[in-house]
């Protein structure tokens, strides 16, 4: 499966982390309006991202809860009928639940960086360096720090988890 090492953050200013993210962005940002309906699973988190009533990603993931940079194991199929594949999984596995927000999606080298706006939570940023072939996981690691620092990411705004833990807690 394909992997990156993620880190995940509450966001103090997001104007300010949007400026930082547009002049270290080796492209224009790319706003996506996201649905995520996640799955109960026994092992990892399955989600279903809608992006357009004829686009979606299945993505199934493992990844460590806990804060700062962590490998996260993915493997992601496309399709072109969310509605159909949503209800076989509904009926299959039942729906955990639901999370929407507004992606403001930059690319820096190998790494995607998202600003999220998540409806119910507010600002978040993500950092998702997708790993190559010839990376380990430390290599990975020191890419989130280094854009850490350049973004103005400080270790007490790390988070853990999945926005759909986020939405759980009470």
């Amino acid at each position: 499966m394909p992997a990156n090492i993620e880190i995940k953050a509450r966001v103090r200013d997001f104007a300010d982390l949007r400026r930082r993210a547009e002049a270290i962005s080796d492209f224009p940002v790319e706003v996506i309006p996201q649905e995520d309906t996640f799955f109960l699973t026994p092992k990892g988190r399955l989600k279903l991202r809608v992006l357009a009533s004829d686009r979606a990603q299945l993505v199934y993931y493992e990844r460590p809860d806990r804060d700062g940079p962590k490998r996260s194991d993915y493997f992601i199929f496309n399709t072109n009928d969310p509605e159909n594949l949503k209800t076989a999984l509904e009926l299959a596995l039942g729906v955990r639940g639901v999370v929407k927000k507004t992606r403001y999606l930059y690319m820096v080298g190998q790494t995607r960086v998202h600003l999220d706006e998540v409806d119910g939570l507010g600002y978040f940023m993500e950092l998702e360096v997708v790993l190559r072939g010839d990376q380990s996981d430390v290599d990975g690691q020191s890419i989130a720090d280094d854009l850490m620092k350049k973004l103005g990411i400080l270790p007490e705004d790390l988070i853990e988890g999945a926005y759909m833990d986020l939405i759980e807690k009470p």
